[in-house]
């Protein structure tokens, strides 16, 4: 059975704020941000929400028709970025949790380790709702993306948060760059690159 899948709308905010909130919760990455469960727990949405702001400014953000799963998206132009980055950083630690040094890190390292040079899909974050997960609604999504990465001769990036969600982008395509993402006394990140698959007729 296919997935329904639309381009969200600034009224689908608070979806998929709410989406990424419950389905990142207990991440490792989002564990390493935001150690404290109770404190996670009031703050971590605040980090989301700048999330999908950056997105419906600059990208896209796919969702499934009954609003199960999302996908965030950027185009990366192949002379993309870097000299902003830094600033980013500082701004989003001071939008989410000024205090919080780790939110800036995970900022920086992210765009430090992104690939240069040659113009991509980046997929930013994909969030399932928790009583969904495992119905095949995150690999349409990515799927819904990769088709056009394909006819246009696109390829896409990611990076995996977890060795377990590794082998999903595994089965879509994508290899592991073999350049981990190390977050200080904290989880491991697994960057992913995808070339796009030759189109028959």
């Amino acid at each position: 059975m296919g997935v329904a899948i639309r381009a969200a709308g600034e009224g689908d905010r608070e979806l998929v704020v709410r989406l990424l909130d419950e389905a990142f919760q207990d991440d490792p990455v989002s564990g390493w941000i935001f150690p404290e469960a109770e404190y996670r727990r009031t703050t971590h949405h605040k980090l989301m929400a700048a999330f999908t702001d950056a997105v419906f400014a600059d990208g896209r953000i796919d969702l499934a028709e009954d609003g199960a799963a999302c996908a965030l998206w950027l185009s990366v132009p192949a002379e993309a970025h870097a000299d902003a980055a830094d600033d980013e950083a500082v701004e989003l630690r001071e939008l989410v949790d000024p205090d919080n040094e780790r939110v800036e890190t995970i900022a920086r390292l992210m765009a430090e380790g992104h690939p240069a040079g040659q113009a991509h899909e980046y997929l930013w974050m994909i969030a399932v709702a928790p009583g969904r997960q495992g119905e095949g609604l995150g690999a349409a999504l990515i799927r819904h993306v990769l088709e056009r990465c394909d006819r246009e001769g696109l390829p896409a990036y990611l990076e995996a948060s977890s060795e377990r969600s590794t082998k999903l982008y595994e089965r879509l395509g994508y290899t592991f760059t073999d350049s981990t993402l190390d977050l200080p006394e904290g989880p491991r990140m697994y960057p992913m690159w995808r070339e796009p698959r030759t189109v028959l007729g």
